[in-house]
């Protein structure tokens, strides 16, 4: 190999004195030996003179890539490497047919214009890569698509639900006006207000006008029928004055106890006293909430003359109790049959004095005929005076004295509390 030492000594050598040594050539190659690969586990053994030839065929022997990639790698791997990894192999695309080595083979892989793909709007569909943009752009169902109308974005396939329904989309007047390029959304105001052709109905309608006409029609009417709308109203004010007058009464009910009980605070009594002092008869009467002596019961109210009348008038305070009209009085007994009392509560403080309160208690006289069944639309109004006996109701004119109201605390932050119960006995039926 050029180099001319003994590998003995390393004493240069006469190159023209070496020769081949033809017997131990042949000693040497027919010596038995195992394969240079053996360690890597080839378990090969022959002559020497057979290694080359053994080599060529050797699965662990070292061979470069005959598709000249730059790789070496074991024989037995060969087949493997020229089939999957090798760079330079032959591919030939699934997609067009048309055949690439492995490095492009890979590359075209990405960009196959034959390749199926699905759509990314999701909407299913496989197409060609080469028409895929197209599809997305212009047929999928799935792509976005603006409102012409509303601006507001959309999916192709709802977006003809979403123009039945678009607020902006433009519609035909109902009434054939001719007015072009309303919106949906507006199509109620200018019927309502701009639509010179819609049919509306009298101003007056609540009060019971049936007129209708066209809107630039409504004027004249009102001009011509003036005296017939005020007819109208006067009987709708009628009608509602009626009308206001149950409600009160219903709401007065409601507001009433069904206990048997009632607990009526008189606020600024004082001033009550002194407006009644000051009137010309000195009376004035007050009157409670009405109450029922039980559920489906009686109904019931009291009445105060903080000045007093008949025998207490000017000097005692008054109360009295009246049977009003109630929903079932045609199922109770008359007359009525219950005992009733009233208290004057004292507010004086239980920690420091034992509560006096007045009681007066009477069982209903069943000869006298306000105990009888009232008849309807009798009393009831908290707004008209009872000084007429027949309606006054049964009671006490001298309940107490504004003197022995002075002594303990029936009078206390400019108030008083009057006490009514009702004794309703259960009758036990066998």
């Amino acid at each position: 190999e050029g180099v001319f030492k003994c590998p003995e000594d390393q004493l240069p050598l006469d190159y023209a004195k070496i020769f081949p040594d033809v017997e131990l050539e042949e000693q040497i190659l027919a010596l038995p030996i195992r394969c240079i690969h053996s360690e890597e586990g080839c378990r090969w053994t022959a002559q020497n003179k057979q290694l080359q030839a053994h080599l060529a065929v050797c699965a662990y022997n070292v061979v470069p890539c005959p598709n000249r990639c730059a790789m070496k790698l074991l024989r037995r791997d060969l087949p493997e490497h020229l089939q999957h990894d090798c760079t330079k192999r032959k591919l030939r695309c699934e997609h067009c047919t048309e055949e690439f080595t492995g490095e492009a083979h890979e590359r075209h892989q990405d960009v196959c214009p034959e390749e199926m793909l699905y759509c990314e709007n999701k909407c299913g569909a496989r197409v060609a890569r080469r028409v895929l943009a197209q599809h997305t752009l212009s047929e999928c169902p799935k792509r976005k698509l603006h409102c012409k109308y509303c601006n507001k974005e959309f999916l192709c396939d709802t977006i003809q639900h979403h123009q039945n329904q678009c607020p902006r989309f433009p519609v035909l007047c109902p009434n054939k006006c001719g007015t072009l390029g309303i919106a949906r959304e507006d199509l109620m105001a200018h019927v309502k207000e701009s639509c010179g052709t819609t049919i509306v109905l009298c101003p007056f309608k609540e009060a019971g006008c049936k007129y209708r006409c066209s809107k630039p029609a409504v004027a004249r009417h009102l001009e011509e029928a003036t005296h017939s709308h005020l007819n109208l109203l006067c009987g709708l004010v009628s009608r509602q004055r009626l009308e206001l007058r149950d409600l009160r009464r219903r709401v007065e009910e409601l507001s009433g106890s069904e206990d048997g009980t009632l607990l009526w605070k008189i606020s600024d009594y004082t001033s009550h006293l002194q407006d009644a002092r000051s009137r010309t008869s000195g009376i004035l009467e007050l009157f409670s909430s009405p109450f029922y002596s039980h559920r489906y019961g009686y109904h019931l109210q009291v009445s105060a003359f903080p000045n007093g009348n008949g025998s207490g008038e000017g000097s005692h305070l008054s109360v009295y109790v009246r049977i009003l009209p109630g929903e079932y009085d045609g199922l109770l007994e008359w007359p009525f049959p219950y005992r009733v009392t009233f208290s004057l509560l004292d507010q004086s403080d239980p920690a420091l004095s034992k509560p006096q309160n007045i009681t007066e208690s009477f069982s209903p006289d069943p000869t006298w005929k306000n105990f009888q069944r009232p008849q309807p639309g009798a009393t009831g109004s908290v707004c008209r005076s009872s000084l007429d006996e027949s309606l006054l109701g049964f009671g006490y004119p001298k309940f107490i004295s504004h003197e022995q109201m002075k002594k303990r605390n029936y009078i206390r932050d400019n108030a008083i509390f009057i006490k009514a119960s009702v004794e309703v006995v259960q009758r036990i039926i066998n």
